[in-house]
């Protein structure tokens, strides 16, 4: 662990985060990130990875996965400083106003602090019917890492929110088989996704749970049980995903003091929170009017950033330039270095 200040840690390596690295890089701010996982992605990464994403301009649809990469490879100018498997746990700031941040791996130091850790640290919300320890990475999934695994094969997805939809219209077109079984009669999840399943070849099974998963070392069949008539069905199935959501928690972020609202951060228009020099972006930060989305997300890490650099000089304008003059700029001063 070196003691470098930086203006800007970042902590969360979720799309958000990486593009508040790449905003700060645009700004001139050296910045690091910090994330518990892995890899860079967040669930993107970890559990989204060939989920197609509609809602980012400029793009039809992409892959989680891919534009992750795209993200990557847009902080590669900056030299952004990347932290991975490390866990905040203390926050203090010291005589000279600089944070010092505890992770499990040591300490870093910051002139401010923008957290853009999602919904904090998560975990799948397990299925509890007999059989689901037993076959859990042996059939049953709580998430799909490489959707050609399930090319022919028979699968079956509790849940009825956005996730379990988007699979099941995304693997009725490779998979033998999708059934979904929904506990009730209604979705949880965009309309367009609801409408797509109803004329899909997907069956759909309502008001109904699976109540049992059997088989011997691998999965091969389940039992789904009508809550309602408590009709009761075997289904043989290759695979089986379930879809219920995620635990999450802020960990040790709960206890700096911040002002929280529920699992996140209370921001005002700035992205700054209650205690000066740390901000908030992404589904982290609450405010009004909030939309969960990674596009808000990309406008808030900006925002974060602009009022980050007059936190630190006061005298710094938080309307950037456009990117284009900035660039533009940048390329002159490489070119004038470089002619020396």
């Amino acid at each position: 662990m070196t003691e470098k200040i930086y203006d800007i840690t970042v902590l969360g390596g979720g799309p958000t985060g990486i593009f508040t690295a790449f905003y700060a890089g645009m700004r001139n701010a050296s910045c690091k990130i910090i994330d518990s996982m892995p890899a860079l992605g967040g669930r993107l990464t970890a559990v989204y990875p060939e989920k197609y994403i509609y809602d980012v301009a400029g793009f039809p649809k992409i892959l989680a996965r891919d534009l992750v990469d795209n993200l990557i490879e847009q902080i590669k100018p900056y030299q952004t400083e990347i932290c991975l498997n490390e866990t905040s746990e203390g926050l203090s700031k010291n005589q000279d106003g600089i944070w010092e941040l505890q992770t499990n791996r040591g300490i870093h130091f910051t002139k401010t602090i923008i957290i853009a850790a999602g919904v904090g640290s998560y975990s799948p919300k397990k299925h509890q019917a007999p059989g689901a320890d037993k076959f859990e990475g042996n059939g049953i999934s709580y998430a799909v890492i490489e959707k050609s695994i399930y090319k022919n094969k028979n699968v079956i997805i509790a849940g009825g929110g956005d996730s379990a939809l988007d699979w099941a219209n995304e693997l009725v077109t490779i998979a033998k088989s999708v059934t979904l079984v929904h506990r009730s009669d209604k979705f949880r999840a965009h309309d367009d996704s609801v409408n797509k399943l109803q004329k899909s070849n997907a069956r759909v099974i309502l008001n109904s749970e699976i109540a049992g998963f059997y088989g011997d070392s691998q999965l091969k069949e389940v039992l789904v049980k009508g809550l309602d008539d408590h009709r009761e069905e075997i289904i043989q199935v290759d695979d089986a995903l379930i879809m219920f959501g995620f635990n999450s928690s802020l960990g040790k972020i709960k206890e700096w003091g911040l002002n929280l609202s529920g699992n996140g951060i209370c921001v005002n228009e700035k992205m700054e929170t209650n205690l000066l020099g740390i901000f908030a972006a992404g589904d982290i930060a609450k405010y009004s009017a909030k939309l969960d989305l990674i596009v808000t997300g990309f406008s808030e890490a900006a925002i974060a950033v602009a009022f980050a650099k007059v936190y630190m000089n006061p005298k710094e304008k938080a309307q950037p330039l456009h990117s284009t003059t900035i660039m533009e700029i940048k390329e002159k001063k490489e070119k004038r270095l470089n002619s020396l």
